[in-house]
């Protein structure tokens, strides 16, 4: 780490920080760790923590929780929510499975958000690319009825791989089924990253999917 995230480590890690690894067994007591009760955002793979910043920013009345494996990046991230002045964001290292299967309750997260994961790029890596059925099967059992799995990636191959995951789960429903290839035109709010910017440079599209979690499983026909 440079000397700046080290320093931001050491001021705010115990604070906002935790490993999932020494989480205590059960849920994630959100709240206590928040200081309040908000609508409960999840991020999967935080980065250098520029979009995270500015998301938590944008969205002082949400409790946001990053999680990513890479310690640098969290510190970044740390880094950048002190020089914003946000109270509203906890991140965690460690594998976003093992916390959602093990630390988040069934219905306590009103979004999910997964920004230009890793693209595995190479055929014979597609099966360690985080958007498998298992895991948007376990996010969706997550999601409050009504919330949101939102996804972007500049890669196409996977973006097909993500719309079909995210259609073949029963408690999803697309809510941009009705736009051309069901894909969700880009928000506004969301930041433009790094990686989206090379691939504009690239000539590379980027898609957005928003999917919301379903009352009840929908009928394969109707999503």
């Amino acid at each position: 780490m440079t000397a700046g995230q080290q320093r931001a480590w050491d001021r705010h890690w115990d604070e906002l920080g935790a490993d999932v690894s020494a989480l205590p067994e059960g849920p994630l007591a959100a709240d206590s760790w928040f200081g309040r009760r908000a609508p409960l955002v999840l991020e999967i793979g935080s980065g250098m923590g520029e979009t995270t910043a500015q998301l938590v920013a944008a969205e002082p009345e949400v409790n946001y929780l990053a999680v990513e494996v890479y310690k640098p990046g969290l510190a970044q991230l740390l880094l950048r929510a002190e020089g914003a002045e946000v109270s509203n964001l906890r991140v965690l290292r460690g594998d976003a499975s093992v916390l959602l299967r093990e630390h988040i309750e069934p219905g306590a997260l009103s979004e999910v958000r997964i920004y230009f994961p890793d693209p595995w790029p190479k055929k014979r890596h597609h099966k360690r690319r985080l958007v498998q059925p298992p895991v948007v099967e376990l996010i969706a059992t997550r999601l409050r009825p009504g919330g949101v799995l939102h996804l972007a990636t500049d890669w196409t191959d996977y973006a097909e791989q993500m719309m079909e995951v995210c259609s073949a789960e029963p408690l999803l429903r697309n809510r941009f089924s009705a736009e051309p290839g069901g894909w969700a035109p880009r928000p506004p709010w969301r930041p433009v990253t790094k990686f989206e910017n090379r691939a504009h440079e690239e000539g590379r599209a980027v898609h957005d999917l928003i999917f919301e979690r379903a009352d009840e499983p929908e009928p394969a026909a109707d999503r």
